[in-house]
């Protein structure tokens, strides 16, 4: 028989690919932070003498979930400025708190609130997208965290940088300090069309290429960030980055609320991943994303939460649960963005997205055990039918029981073993004293 470090046992496993497919009584095994095997839970027991065993009665096992898109540090401002459109709210609220908060402590701290909410929520990877990203960095790695950490590249001075080129240095000295931890990677994250130069875009497409990193970018996101742009320019934001070479493989397009059939298909050709964020979309009226015409379409397709000053929360499993309902609405289609699709999105689409579909994503051999188990006997969710269904439609984030990442748990039966909760809770207070103050 054959040591390995962790076999888990599940009621249920739920791959995700192949799509679509439940394992009833089976197991998986964990060696040296990877996933050796999935199979029944009897020939697991005859094959494998586990360091540590974990069973799992009433339990579906998932990938962790991948939160494609999310301003991780912005968890301290959760509520700031509700119920304000998009522009009004960044520039009259979010940018004037920023510039009085922000620095290395409120990343660090904002970024441990999040990972907290997060792993109870069964995220184990996410795609940030702030400034300070050798803090996020340095935060990410600490905790033991997955993260893709962008690089910010803005035409303004901030707190992080006062010129193009000190973002562009900056960053590069972040990418090349982290390149080589196991649970990190950076992407370039630019802004959005309005606040970012073709100047800067054109350099982005170069060292994109050149380092093969991906480009995070804040993309359609409203029909007046459009409009503004054909009359300033003479082309909508996509045809822009076209131009410039952004709309390839490398692109990670997030929102993408205002799309025409052929920049779907733009999107298709050019292997582009967008990040759907339903629910920031809703609170802020930004519009609708077109996720099952993407999906149809053959486009990547991730899910995000955005960050928790526009949503308010970074529970996957909601936003699975809208991101299929919305798209079915849309649609006009009550097939539009099945179950499977959804939780696909939220797992598999997000490692696409990110460039890491070969670590993470599924629950296949070979790759880092990044997982989740989700109980499914609390009376919310009786009777049980589908699994998948149930998953996506009915549960909650709070029966998220235990995280693993490469490996190593992360959340133990609803208990987080390497965090203070309650200092956690004590620097979420004093920032909110300090930034009410400031407003």
């Amino acid at each position: 028989m054959q040591p390995i470090d962790l076999l888990i046992e599940a009621r249920w496993v739920v791959p995700v690919e192949p799509h679509g497919v439940v394992f009833e009584h089976h197991a998986v095994a964990v060696d040296g932070g990877r996933i050796v095997a999935l199979l029944p839970v009897a020939d697991a027991r005859a094959r494998y003498v586990p360091r540590e065993r974990v069973v799992l009665d009433e339990h579906a096992l998932i990938p962790g979930l991948v939160n494609a898109h999310t301003h991780n540090p912005m968890t301290l401002m959760r509520g700031l400025a509700d119920d304000l459109p998009l522009m009004r709210w960044l520039q009259e609220h979010i940018w004037p708190a920023e510039a009085k908060a922000i620095g290395p402590e409120f990343v660090r701290d904002g970024i441990e609130l999040a990972v907290a909410e997060m792993l109870r929520g069964g995220t184990t990877c996410c795609s940030e997208n702030y400034f300070f990203p050798d803090v996020q960095a340095a935060t990410y790695r600490r905790l033991g965290f997955r993260a893709m950490v962008g690089l910010p590249i803005i035409e303004f001075p901030s707190a992080w940088a006062a010129t193009r080129d000190e973002y562009f240095d900056r960053g590069l000295a972040v990418h090349d300090e982290f390149r080589g931890e196991p649970l990190l990677g950076t992407s370039f994250a630019p802004h959005a069309p309005y606040t970012v130069s073709d100047e800067s875009f054109e350099r982005i497409r170069l060292l994109s290429d050149q380092l093969d990193l991906p480009v995070h970018l804040h993309l359609h996101e409203t029909a007046h960030e459009v409009e503004d742009a054909k009359r300033e320019r003479g082309a909508r934001p996509f045809a822009r980055m076209q131009s410039l070479g952004i709309v390839n493989d490398h692109l990670i397009a997030v929102h993408m609320t205002q799309l025409t059939d052929a920049e779907i298909a733009a999107c298709a050709e050019a292997g582009v991943a967008v990040v759907h964020c339903p629910e920031s979309n809703l609170k802020l009226a930004s519009g609708f994303c077109p996720a099952e015409k993407l999906r149809r379409a053959g486009v990547k397709l991730a899910i995000g939460t955005d960050g928790c000053a526009s949503n308010n929360d970074l529970d996957m499993f909601g936003e699975m649960r809208t991101a299929a309902l919305l798209a079915k609405a849309v649609a006009e289609d009550a097939s539009a963005l099945d179950a499977a699709s959804a939780l696909r999105a939220a797992t598999l689409g997000g490692a696409f997205a990110l460039g890491w579909s070969e670590r993470v994503g599924s629950i296949e051999a070979g790759k880092q055990a990044d997982l989740a188990a989700v109980r499914l006997d609390d009376i919310e969710t009786q009777p049980l039918y589908n699994v998948v269904s149930q998953l996506v439609y009915v549960t909650g984030r709070q029966q998220v029981s235990d995280v693993w990442i490469a490996g190593a748990r992360k959340l133990r039966d609803r208990v987080l073993p390497d965090v203070d909760l309650g200092e956690v809770r004590e620097k979420a207070r004093r920032w909110r004293e300090r930034i009410a103050g400031a407003a």
